[in-house]
């Protein structure tokens, strides 16, 4: 059943307030964390994230973000009763590189109701506008290397590691308040036990046959944060000419570096390399989400004795992965030697999942208009299970 309002509830005003605001007139981030589980806390398939961590994601003291980004958030309430929240944020390293007075909000839950979803957009776009911002993007929580999209399509199965979940009336409601579609963002669901075409295979021994430079490795974990810069070189090349793209900070690399390494498997970060420099990579995480699904997001009195024996036992208590970051340096795309090596790095993922005991991986977000990679995916398997979809609006 939907968080819907009833038309008793929609007589009463919709009271916004900013959090971190002085007296009376602020909510908290206890209160902004709360109302996820007021309009999702139904739904079986909402995966309710730690307080924990999500408060350090929020905090301008434990994340990196806010080095270069501005952000602000507010809680809805009616008759007492938490009924929304939202974000805008101004990333000033967004600015820096498109120079398009573009804003953008993000963490946006309501129930099922116009009146709460035009009263938190209304906060928020004021608050954009009073910084110069012609034009609003989301979602984001808080940029486009962290949690993006507003899911359209897969609500009858849990979110992986760092993907949203919403309900189906969100999109109803966000295009009531004038956002259009940007573009989408899929998620693919891989079986890992499914074998490369045959004409792949005999393409990929012919050319590593000719290619006696090129190899693939693991994660050497001995080596763990020069490994990781190596990773993060590969991104920040083979994405920037993303739709979107900003490059991850130096300080954002490295706060990743250090949340990741939490739940690594060596096995599951393929490396590929040419005359031994690093060219190409896919990493893929154990699900943080099955981990965590049950315990409905509370460390206490228990869980976080659970949560401790799960991220220790991870090689068999988790099922499933996310590849999170994938790519291949500039030099090699749109070459054969380019497919090449998307191949052999996801093929070394994949043999490691089966080795691990993890058959089924989530490989996302790609976006709808990189071609290339969707048909990559679906040649191995692939199947679109859900759509994330990136909106904008005017705020002239």
């Amino acid at each position: 059943m939907d968080a819907a309002a009833t038309p008793a509830a929609t007589a009463t005003p919709v009271d916004v307030r900013r959090v971190g605001a002085r007296g009376n007139l602020g909510a908290t981030i206890a209160q902004f964390m709360q109302v996820a589980h007021a309009t999702q806390g139904h739904d079986p398939y909402w995966v309710a994230p730690l307080p924990l961590i999500e408060g350090q994601r929020l905090s301008p003291k434990s994340n990196p973000w806010f080095q270069h980004g501005e952000a602000a958030f507010w809680v809805a309430s009616r008759g007492g009763k938490l009924v929304g929240r939202i974000s805008a944020q101004v990333d000033q390293a967004h600015l820096k590189i498109f120079n398009d007075a573009t804003g953008f909000f993000g963490f946006f839950e309501t129930i099922d109701d116009q009146s709460v979803t035009d009263a938190l957009f209304a906060v928020a776009f004021a608050w954009l506008r009073e910084r110069g911002m012609k034009r609003c993007v989301g979602p984001f929580s808080l940029n486009i290397n962290d949690e993006s999209g507003l899911l359209i399509d897969g609500f009858n199965c849990p979110p992986r590691l760092a993907m949203g979940h919403t309900q189906p009336y969100y999109q109803r409601l966000v295009e009531a308040s004038g956002f259009t579609k940007v573009v989408d963002m899929r998620a693919y669901l891989t079986p890992m036990d499914t074998g490369l075409p045959f004409k792949q295979l005999k393409w990929l021994k012919r050319a590593l046959d000719r290619n006696p430079t090129l190899a693939v490795r693991s994660l050497d974990a001995s080596r763990y944060d020069e490994e990781f810069a190596s990773l993060m070189r590969i991104f920040r090349a083979a994405w920037v000419d993303n739709w979107g793209s900003i490059p991850v900070s130096d300080a954002e690399a490295k706060h990743m570096a250090k949340e990741m390494k939490l739940i690594l498997v060596p096995e599951l970060v393929s490396i590929a390399t040419i005359n031994g420099e690093p060219v190409a990579m896919c990493l893929a995480l154990p699900d943080f989400n099955e981990m965590i699904r049950d315990l409905k997001g509370k460390l206490f009195p228990f869980g976080w004795a659970k949560l401790l024996w799960r991220v220790l036992t991870r090689r068999t208590f988790v099922s499933g992965t996310r590849v999170v970051l994938m790519g291949v340096m500039p030099e090699y795309k749109n070459k054969p030697l380019g497919s090449l090596l998307a191949l052999l790095t996801v093929g070394h993922v994949r043999e490691a999942s089966l080795k691990l005991r993890m058959p089924v991986c989530e490989m996302s977000w790609v976006l709808e208009t990189n071609t290339q990679t969707c048909h990559s995916i679906e040649d191995i398997g692939g199947r679109v299970y859900k759509t994330y979809r990136m909106y904008e609006r005017s705020l002239a």
